[in-house]
């Protein structure tokens, strides 16, 4: 990232960064109570933290955010060496050399942790700056984070082994690899492992789930040799492609140039490489089924494990195989019952209809009522006039036994759609009756 796009972040995150009054008074050094630049501090460490995220880092260089981030025309924050220094002291953002070499035995490792807590009394906030590289800790979460993600996106176990090239292209960079495994380590999510194959062979076991990454095994060396030997084949695979286009390109310049000697030397080159890629694709294929094989094999060995788990539960608690189907049955019932209420309360679907469409429902509607109900009302009178309609009505509705006392009669009668004229001679006629 170049300090032109982070200078153009930050003008879009900050409204008033070019506003003279405020930017001198940001970028004073920190003095008095700590209640008096707590707020100043926060602007800041948010404002580092934002611009790490929004480009994808998390390893910032000290010398580069205080002299290409925050300058304004020369002029740079005072205060920048304070708000790294409290950062560390904090635990968000840490050296890389405080980090435990992930490469290294666990007594290793222990030693490093002494020497780095003995190195942290000596830090001051110049000291700070002349760092190389400092990480964001929430970053370097965030990024393990997202590795595991990855990982797990493309493996089916609850662990997997890449090759140490895999997984530091996957984190950005050796310094990210680095810091990242190292964060694993301290978890207990990813371990270090290499092994000699004529040539060493390094990889990392990472766990894709909660649970702590397993002791190393025999096959997790077969498998790591197994992958790099995968990794190694197609990078062969794509030297060959590039090669085969580059002669097939060469030929037809050749041939358009009428130096037919030449173009068929590189048609020769072709055909080498053609069977050099069959040859080396066979092998890749070979080395995936393998891999395939393990891969299922793993994978039946965690279902007979769970299986032996689940039967020994039963023995120990005196439970019968009926009783564990009774179980299971009740449990289909209750999953089918969710089902049915998650889509009886499902929302119908809109009918995407034309204004036409519906202009036309409504009018058979209207033909529906003006014929076929007043038809059941009168069913000799035939067209009966309004008169007929009314006399109709009067009759159904003397027919009707009405209390006195009956609740909601009146908005019932009031509700009816009837036309005035109608409800007018229908009250009369109930007073009287």
């Amino acid at each position: 990232m170049d300090s032109k796009s982070v200078k153009e972040f930050i003008r879009k995150e900050v409204p008033d960064w070019d506003d003279e009054l405020i930017a001198t008074a940001r970028f004073k050094a920190f003095s008095g109570q700590k209640s008096d630049w707590e707020p100043k501090f926060q602007f800041w460490k948010n404002l580092i933290v934002k611009i790490a995220r929004h480009f994808g880092v998390f390893i910032i260089s000290p010398p580069q955010v205080k002299n290409e981030w925050f300058n304004r025309g020369g002029l740079t924050p005072l205060c920048i060496d304070h708000v790294l220094f409290i950062m560390y002291n904090e635990g968000e953002i840490t050296r890389i050399s405080d980090m435990v070499g992930p490469y290294n035995g666990r007594i290793t490792q222990l030693f490093y942790k002494v020497k780095s807590l003995m190195n942290r009394s000596t830090m001051s906030p110049e000291s700070i700056l002349l760092e190389d590289c400092l990480i964001l800790t929430t970053l370097l979460k965030e990024k393990a984070d997202e590795v595991i993600k990855c990982l797990s996106e493309s493996h089916w176990n609850s662990h997997c082994v890449v090759t140490r090239n895999k997984f530091e292209s996957m984190c950005g960079g050796q310094k990210e690899g680095y810091a990242v495994l190292s964060y694993l380590s301290g978890c207990r999510k990813g371990q270090y492992l290499s092994t000699n194959k004529k040539e060493l062979i390094e990889g990392i076991k990472v766990s894709l789930s909660s649970a702590v990454v397993s002791g190393v095994s025999s096959l997790d060396f077969d498998t790591l040799h197994l992958i790099w030997t995968q990794e190694k084949l197609q990078q062969q695979l794509d030297v060959i492609d590039r090669r085969w286009e580059m002669s097939r390109q060469s030929a037809l310049a050749s041939l358009k140039s009428g130096n037919k000697k030449l173009a068929l030397r590189h048609a020769k080159e072709m055909k080498l490489g053609t069977e050099n890629r069959e040859k080396c694709n066979s092998l890749l294929n070979r080395v995936e089924e393998v891999l395939s094989v393990i891969a299922n094999v793993e994978s039946t060995k965690q279902v007979t494990g769970a299986i032996q788990i689940g039967a020994r539960v039963i023995k120990e608690n005196k439970i019968s195989i009926e009783e564990v189907q009774l179980c299971l049955e009740e449990l289909d019932e209750s999953i089918d019952s969710q089902k049915q209420v998650e889509k009886a309360l499902e929302p119908a679907p809109s009918l995407d209809m034309e204004d036409e469409d519906i202009e036309e429902e409504f009018r058979k509607l209207e033909l529906e009522i003006g014929s076929g109900n007043l038809k059941d009302l009168n069913p000799e009178a035939g067209v009966s006039d309004s008169e007929g309609t009314d006399q109709s009505l009067a009759d159904a509705l003397l027919n009707l036994k009405l209390a006195d006392d009956a609740p909601g009669s009146g908005s019932a009668i009031q509700n009816s759609g009837l036309p005035a004229k109608n409800k007018e001679s229908n009250s009369t006629m109930l007073e009287a009756a």
